[in-house]
């Protein structure tokens, strides 16, 4: 054996991501009417990715400028993509980015935003390398949050309540409770809208009382932005309540992504917004972002923010974007709509009431861990262990099949 040889062997067999597994599961799946409900990308009623029109064009655009290099961006990425960005987050109109206390940070997509941010917390927040400080994730939530925060390092990572299965809706009373009871200074991670994988989101007037507890006992609000405009096919009202925290003068961050809006999920566009109380607190957090970067991935990839950058900072593209949007967001809608009909046509035991008042790309069915398996072995329908299912995944075409397949694993298994 070579010098270093048996180095790795207490190295164990990681489990596979659930998501990625699911996709692999249904590719080797021959069944003729398989459907896959499982990973959160759009798809049209072909079932196919969708390149964004005004994508396609920008693209072309790029191509065309002669220009544009392959140059180093700076570290902390392509300041229009960056400053349009956050905009688009915090409003045109917004006070805090006139008052020069907004910056962002070019991230590898959402979840680079929301590791920039975890770790530059865990180094500065509430002191030097603090990692007792509680992360509060909401009941259920995006399975990578826990992972995100774990690894840089927070060692105390607690659930709050948000999901009421009983009602098939928000747990109001047990999240206002929750964050009552929580220590002061805890970070709390707020899906901003279209809440995944539940599809609840609170009401404007809900998120008032949860801005009002939050402000009184000074937690720390991390947004994550991962579906602005694909939500409600409206851009300022699915950024309504990190608009209004920052109105409320709360410092915190958000973390976007451009994957869902543009469609640009293998660019790993995203942005990490931080609205801070002034400049200097903003200039010094942005020089420890800057060498959080570094050590990262010391500066991220151009294309995909060229293309958002141009899109976003250009009114005729932009309101070109906005149609595109609102093309996804309404089809999902219209998806929502017609599954909720035919379940209730069919005479399903239960509530499907939650199908349409849930918001963007996924659905908390409801259905229970038994049920999902049938659907999988029994159905050849791949959702997640959860329930979710993602709305875009039903077309005109499988939509009556799906239907079909939750009345049976509902009345069969229980």
């Amino acid at each position: 054996a070579g010098p270093g040889s048996g180095a790795f062997t207490m190295s164990p067999q990681a489990p596979p991501v659930a998501v990625f597994k699911l996709t692999a599961d249904f590719r080797e799946d021959s069944h003729p009417q398989k459907v896959n409900l499982g990973v959160g990308a759009y798809r049209t009623d072909d079932c196919q990715p969708w390149v964004l029109p005004v994508v396609k064009k920008v693209e072309k655009l790029i191509v065309e400028d002669s220009s544009l290099n392959h140059e180093y961006l700076p570290i902390l990425g392509l300041p229009e993509f960056r400053s349009a960005a956050s905009k688009v987050a915090l409003g045109d109109d917004s006070t805090a980015i006139k008052e020069n206390r907004v910056g962002g940070v070019q991230a590898l997509g959402g979840t680079g935003a929301l590791r920039v941010g975890a770790d530059f917390l865990r180094r500065w927040y509430n002191g030097t390398n603090n990692t007792a400080t509680p992360v509060y994730v909401s009941a259920p939530t995006w399975e990578n949050h826990n992972g995100v925060f774990a690894d840089a390092g927070f060692k105390d990572i607690r659930p709050y309540h948000y999901w009421d299965a009983a009602k098939r809706g928000l747990d109001l009373d047990g999240l206002l409770d929750d964050l009552e009871k929580a220590p002061e200074r805890s970070i709390f991670v707020l899906h901003a809208c279209a809440h995944n994988p539940t599809g609840t989101d609170p009401t404007q007037e809900e998120w008032k009382k949860i801005a009002e507890i939050m402000k009184r006992r000074n937690l720390f609000v991390f947004f994550d932005s991962a579906y602005q405009g694909f939500a409600s096919g409206s851009l300022d009202k699915d950024a309504w309540a990190i608009r209004f925290f920052v109105s409320e003068g709360f410092e915190l961050f958000v973390a976007q992504s451009f994957s869902k809006n543009f469609g640009l999920y293998n660019e790993r566009v995203g942005n990490l917004t931080v609205v801070a109380q002034d400049n200097e607190n903003l200039t010094r957090i942005l020089s420890q972002m800057e060498k959080i970067v570094r050590t990262t991935w010391s500066n991220p990839p151009s294309q995909g923010a060229r293309i958002v950058s141009k899109t976003l900072n250009c009114p005729e593209l932009f309101s070109e974007w906005k149609g595109n949007v609102k093309t996804m967001a309404d089809r999902v809608l219209l998806m929502r709509d017609q599954l909720k009909t035919k379940l209730q046509d069919l005479g399903t035991p239960g509530t499907w009431d939650h199908i349409t008042q849930q918001i963007g790309m996924f659905s908390f069915t409801g259905l229970n861990p038994k049920q999902v398996e049938y659907m999988i072995k029994e159905k050849h329908v791949y959702l997640m262990a959860s329930g979710r299912i993602n709305m875009c995944g039903l077309t005109t075409k499988n939509i009556d099949y799906v239907a079909q397949s939750i009345h049976e694993a509902v009345t069969k298994v229980q």
